[in-house]
């Protein structure tokens, strides 16, 4: 009910705001439905803050709630689609409203892209998603494997743009359901087939785009494991733009539809005819070019003198060696003249000192019976045998007699000797 006030007796703020605080309370916690359009979580806070908005009218409230209340609901991303159970309060001090969350829940496609979410997350920590394990597509397959639905136009895209490309490429198609509760059987099997299939070297898994929930095979858990485990590489090519299944998470290459897939797996017939011209048109030149230094190099060592007279080198080397045997003989010749000189000199010198030259001026070397050279008359003996050498021979004398010399002189000891 209103509060009675007037200008004369009005009512204090502390009073109406707590009367406003009481009203807001009332209302109690209440389901809502809205669309989740942000999501303000911050590292070690104790609260989120969350953004909901009327999914029809131009309504939109902040809601505060807890980390383990929304983590309880699942991985819900911006965008979906929730039912929140909140309760309105009047901060009184600052005379703020807002709204605390006790509880989320994603409903529609909000808990389809929650369970998918959390799937997601799975087949990522178990490295499903490496791009390290991502296999090379075929530069030219021997055989495309496709597998589609019968009689689709993704089927059709595929098959008229990949021979538009390249008219002779094989095209093996495997059909299965692409949609409702036995798709993702069929298309494991159709998988499965193509793979087995030595002839095929890249196997295409293609649809036309379509809802969420018609897409919903395309993210199955098996079917992406089942691709994850192809030897062969497989490209997807859902062509849904918006809302990318798994499968393109998994597959080797991603398409963005049907007909870019048969872009991404078979070259362009003409465009590879151009690049080989192109090669060929680089090849000559580059054979040109070589050649052309190739002469150039070759007419420069022509030109050369060697190789205009090749004995002229030979004989400047003969004249050389020549030269300098010359030399050798003169530099011989006169050390052999100068060591013959010093020879003879020191020859002369050896004779001159010699005892023959000696003998050869007039003297005699006498020795006793047993060899010994006699130096006096002391030493000898009437009667002893007295072998005397001169300058052209031996004489043997006898002592007769021995005569010493009375006065001591060099000139007596040089001409002194024994007598026959």
């Amino acid at each position: 009910m209103a509060m009675e006030s007037s200008p004369e007796k009005p009512q204090p703020l502390r009073t109406v705001a707590t009367a406003v605080k009481g009203w807001v309370e009332r209302l109690g916690w209440v389901w809502v439905e809205g669309q989740l359009i942000q999501i303000n979580r911050r590292s070690g806070a104790r609260t989120v803050f969350l953004t909901l908005r009327d999914k029809l009218g131009e309504v939109s409230v902040s809601v505060t709630i807890s980390p383990l209340a929304l983590d309880a609901a699942g991985p819900i991303t911006e965008g979906a689609t929730v039912v929140a159970r909140l309760r309105p309060t009047y901060w009184t001090p600052t005379g703020r409203l807002s709204f605390y969350c006790e509880e989320i829940r994603a409903v529609g496609e909000g808990m389809l892209l929650a369970r998918l979410e959390q799937t997601k997350r799975m087949l990522q920590a178990e490295g499903l998603f490496d791009q390290r394990l991502k296999k090379p597509l075929p530069f030219l397959p021997s055989a495309i494997g496709l597998v589609t639905a019968a009689d689709s136009a993704a089927e059709r895209d595929v098959i008229e743009n990949a021979r538009r490309r390249w008219p002779a490429v094989p095209i093996t198609t495997a059909h299965a359901l692409v949609q409702g509760p036995q798709a993702v059987e069929q298309l494991i099997t159709a998988l499965r087939r193509l793979d087995n299939d030595p002839q095929v070297d890249v196997i295409i898994v293609a649809r036309g785009g379509g809802s969420l929930e018609d897409l919903l095979p395309f993210s199955d858990e098996a079917l992406v494991r089942a691709v994850h485990a192809c030897r062969t590489p497989v490209v997807s090519a859902i062509g849904h733009e918006p809302d990318s299944p798994i499968l393109d998470l998994v597959a080797d290459r991603r398409a963005s539809t049907p007909t870019d897939a048969a872009k991404v797996v078979v070259p362009e017939v003409s465009e590879e005819r151009q690049r080989i011209e192109q090669a060929q048109q680089r090849l000559d030149r580059a054979l040109d070019v070589r050649l052309r230094r190739e002469y150039e190099a070759l007419t420069a060592l022509r030109s050369r003198p060697v190789m205009a007279d090749p004995t002229a080198t030979i004989d400047v080397h003969t004249d050389k060696i020549s030269q300098l045997r010359d030399r050798a003989w003169r530099t011989m010749s006169h050390t052999i003249t100068s060591h013959s000189a010093t020879v003879e000199q020191l020859l002369a010198r050896a004779r001159a000192m010699s005892p023959r030259a000696t003998l050869q001026r007039g003297y005699s070397l006498v020795l006793d019976g047993e060899g010994h050279a006699v130096n006096s008359v002391a030493d000898l003996d009437p009667g002893d045998d007295l072998l005397m050498y001169v300058a052209d021979g031996q004489v043997v004398v006898e002592v007769t007699d021995v005569r010493p010399s009375e006065h001591d002189h060099p000139s007596d000891h040089d001409h002194q000797g024994a007598e026959r």
